[in-house]
């Protein structure tokens, strides 16, 4: 069962992962042919791997420092980052890899990051 509790340690699961799959994602962006992408598909695949370490970085961040009084905008602005980087580095990938989007995908998950920053900025506020 999830609980405000276990969030914060699916966080640090999750923001570790993706530091990890990050660094894999640098290093193929770094060194497969230019046939492995599509037209200008290695600078987005190297933008979304820099999205993804960044929020990835946060995610563990935000696992650590959760461990007291979290509130409802900071739980909400957590599972947020989590979900976005997934949906805009995932719709990005995809496209860098294939030249096709998937509608919708990246710009939904940028927004949510987006949000997802908000609502922690408000959450801490409320903290405080």
């Amino acid at each position: 069962m999830l609980t405000s509790h276990s969030l914060p340690r699916i966080w640090l699961i999750c923001g570790a992962l993706a530091a990890g799959s990050g660094t894999v994602m640098g290093a193929l962006t770094a060194h497969l042919p230019d046939s492995a992408f599509a037209m200008g598909g290695r600078a987005m695949a190297h933008n979304a791997m820099d999205m993804q370490m960044w929020h990835g970085i946060a995610l563990v961040a935000l696992g650590l420092g959760m461990a007291t009084r979290p509130n409802r905008l900071l739980l909400a602005g957590g599972t947020g980052l989590l979900v976005g980087m997934l949906l805009f580095c995932g719709g990005v990938y995809y496209t860098a890899f294939t030249g096709q989007r998937i509608s919708h995908m990246a710009p939904t998950g940028g927004s949510l990051i987006i949000l997802s920053w908000l609502a922690l900025a408000a959450g801490w506020a409320r903290r405080a």
